[in-house]
């Protein structure tokens, strides 16, 4: 469906991952701050912009540190994020 890996906690899609980006589901609080850095934009689908979901590019989560700290996002909001409907 996401075209990659998908790293599933809880049972809810936290991350996926493909050679070319990241798909982070972070906490919508935290998007419009997120989009304005390098390499993240919104992620959309069918025409429809998801609030809470962006794309990292690859090059951006290139060092340790960097990849970390998207991935500590999005198990930090996994821990209040809704499952989805089955």
């Amino acid at each position: 469906m996401f075209g990659g890996v998908a790293f599933m906690v809880n049972g809810k899609m936290c991350i996926t991952a493909r050679p070319q980006r990241l798909m982070c589901r972070i906490d919508p609080e935290l998007h419009d701050r997120a989009i304005k850095r390098p390499g993240v934009r919104t992620v959309k689908m069918n025409g429809h912009a998801y609030r809470g979901f962006v794309h990292v590019r690859a090059d951006v989560v290139a060092t340790k540190r960097s990849l970390d700290r998207w991935v500590r996002l999005c198990l930090d909001y996994n821990k209040r994020a809704k499952s989805s409907s089955r």
